[in-house]
């Protein structure tokens, strides 16, 4: 536990920002959220214990005003919906920067498996190239890229990869959108990739956890820290659908398909299809995160068993049978 230290978490009302600054919180952190509206970011689920402050992630002011104080800005601030990406992303972030380097903090991010090209798999350590054939990609490669120069000029950096999201309050997410509908239990269930093609998960909760703790270890690191959070990975991507057949009673159900076939014609309207369709790749081969320096370094990753993972995961849903849709 720790008792006293300030982070200011960049999109705590999101899935990965939320998810950290409630394991901050629990382990006895001071926690400032950024908040356009921070009325309505305390009326969210997990926002009643942070310190809201108005203001814009995109404005560096702002967030050079809310991270008075802080030893940590967790910078967790995304585009909403996959939504504009090259002309949010990297400013988000620069605001971020030029906080950390006013007050001496040290920036935390989430890193994606989006930076990786073919070259680089199956098994991806933190030293793999990072050659990526998306536009999402090359974003993600130059907004590390900015970090290991922000580094390398005195602001020190911790960056954790990990694969898709999944858990409870997980924000928007490929669980969400490509395998069980929330808000209704759940009859049918897809998978949007080849079954017989691995896939890497991250719970939440375990990923939040992981990362707290490294912070928390952040004086045996050098300025510029790169760790791989492996997660919840099969080597049949479709066993994360049979998981959620068994944990709800449908065991042995159709696993049904993605409807690629609408999103793809829909796609020339409609912006987040357009951004599913050229992440698709990662359903289609195999990406596998080694995370051997991360054990070295904490000595284990924390682990939720899955059959538990899921059913906190589809419970806040409003997915399992009997549970509140609300």
């Amino acid at each position: 536990m720790t008792d006293g230290r300030t982070a200011l978490v960049v999109g705590a009302t999101g899935g990965v920002g939320g998810g950290v600054a409630r394991v901050l919180l629990a382990r006895g952190w001071k926690v400032r959220g950024l908040n356009r509206d921070p009325a309505a970011a305390r009326r969210k689920p997990g926002g009643e214990g942070i310190e809201w402050v108005q203001g814009d992630a995109m404005v560096a002011a702002d967030v050079i005003a809310a991270a008075k104080g802080a030893e940590v800005i967790f910078h967790g601030a995304n585009p909403p919906g996959y939504r504009n990406w090259k002309g949010l992303a990297l400013p988000m972030l620069e605001s971020t920067i030029a906080a950390a380097r006013a007050v001496g903090a040290r920036i935390v991010f989430p890193g994606t498996v989006y930076n990786f090209g073919p070259d680089a798999r199956p098994l991806v350590d933190e030293t793999a190239s990072q050659r990526p054939t998306t536009r999402k990609g090359r974003i993600r490669v130059a907004m590390e890229q900015r970090l290991r120069e922000t580094a390398a000029a005195g602001t020190p950096v911790l960056i954790v990869r990990a694969g898709d999201f999944f858990g409870p309050h997980a924000g928007n997410n490929w669980f969400a959108a490509g395998i069980v509908k929330p808000g209704v239990p759940a009859s049918t269930i897809r998978y949007p990739g080849r079954r017989d093609i691995g896939h890497a998960w991250a719970y939440l909760p375990d990923l939040a956890e992981t990362m707290v703790q490294l912070m928390e270890r952040a004086d045996a690191m050098g300025p510029f820290e790169v760790f791989h959070f492996r997660g919840h990975y099969f080597e049949r991507g479709v066993e994360m659908s049979e998981g959620v057949a068994a944990t709800v009673g449908r065991q042995g159900s159709r696993i049904r398909g993605f409807p690629w076939v609408a999103v793809y014609l829909a796609a020339p309207f409609v912006e987040m299809f357009r951004e599913l369709i050229e992440m698709r790749y990662l359903w289609t081969e195999p990406l596998e995160l080694d995370n051997r320096k991360l054990l070295a370094f904490l000595g284990q990753e924390p682990h939720t068993p899955l059959p538990d993972a899921l059913r906190a995961t589809l419970t806040a849903m409003g997915s399992m049978p009997g549970a509140d849709p609300a």
